[in-house]
């Protein structure tokens, strides 16, 4: 059986999404829509499909699911269209900015009995899956608290900042999701600190650059977030979980594993410095995963209720930076 894709967006991580469907055994881009005619064209050459509207992708037989990587005050309505055509769904974070608009498009997923799987790409690193094996297994004993720490070469531009939704709904939201993964449970309280400490021009539009971020579940479990916008070393992605019995964690990735030793010390190369060169594994294994449940007729392994949590989170850490004080989820989720 091949899974027949549409991607809505030839931007950067459409382009990702792109070289990880060709090479995935069971997929086949058929087809894409792209408002600038060169990028859409570049995308259909190199991969051999055809160029459509969004509307004409919602009405093609010949299309079963499509990827979402549009901007995001797109993506519940086109959620919404692609369900409602039979179409299975695999949308990148966040849903919406709103939490409201969250829960309305998710109303209409379970209507229509939609299939919706939310790009959280981090819960597929190779890496933070040995993490997750660890705890599974029961190799540190019962989780009792997580740490991660999340960390930007730089600042992104200005404009983007101005649309993001902030920090918190941009950033820390692969980290929330994260956390509610490796913790086991849900969170019930959130306090956070925010600072601008990178770029006063941040400031100025609202957002901050420097957070951090304590959440705290029923049991008592904690897991810390530390996020930065500046990383002059490199990018900076590490996770450490305690348990009962013992650590696990995983580290950052540098250019190669390859540590010189000699009169002046150790030298190791430079971490990575972006996201995509850092995290591609992962894009590659959710799209494989995506196409697995759509092959198979199963639940995704991330799903529109872990985009309304994470999305929660954000809101609720928003708050709390804005009011100086614990928020319970509950005062968020309603």
């Amino acid at each position: 059986m091949t899974i027949r894709i549409g991607i809505l967006g030839a931007g950067r991580i459409g382009k990702a999404h792109a070289a990880a469907i060709a090479s995935t055994a069971g997929a086949k881009l058929v087809t894409i829509a792209e408002p600038f005619a060169q990028a859409a064209q570049a995308m259909a050459d190199q991969y051999g499909c055809d160029i459509r509207t969004i509307d004409e992708i919602a009405a093609s037989n010949d299309v079963d699911g499509v990827i979402i990587c549009t901007p995001t005050d797109t993506h519940a309505d086109l959620i919404e269209q692609f369900c409602r055509a039979g179409k299975a769904v695999f949308c990148e974070k966040p849903v919406d900015l709103s939490l409201a608009r969250v829960k309305e498009c998710l109303q209409v997923v379970e209507q229509t009995k939609g299939t919706l799987m939310v790009g959280f790409n981090r819960r597929f690193d190779p890496d933070f899956i040995g993490v997750k094996t660890a705890i599974d297994e029961g190799a540190i004993g019962k989780v009792e608290m997580v740490s991660i720490t999340s960390r930007d070469p730089g600042a992104p531009p200005l404009d983007y900042i101005k649309r993001s939704g902030g920090i918190f709904r941009d950033m820390t939201i692969h980290d929330f999701d994260v956390a509610r993964w490796l913790l086991g449970e849900e969170v019930e309280t959130v306090q956070a600190a925010g600072s601008v400490l990178v770029d006063e021009a941040i400031g100025k539009l609202g957002d901050y650059d420097s957070v951090n971020i304590i959440m705290t579940t029923a049991s008592g479990r904690h897991a810390v977030i530390s996020n930065s916008r500046r990383a002059t070393y490199g990018y900076d992605q590490r996770i450490e979980v305690l348990g009962s019995k013992g650590m696990v964690a995983a580290e950052n990735h540098h250019e190669n594993r390859v540590t010189i030793a000699n009169a002046d010390g150790f030298q190791r190369r430079p971490l990575l410095n972006f996201f995509m060169e850092r995290y591609m594994p992962a894009y590659e294994a959710e799209i494989r995963a995506f196409v697995a449940a759509v092959e198979d007729g199963v639940i995704p392994p991330t799903t529109g209720h872990d985009g309304l949590m994470a999305m929660a989170l954000a809101d609720a850490a928003l708050k709390s930076v804005a009011e100086g004080r614990v928020v319970k989820l509950a005062e968020i989720l309603g």
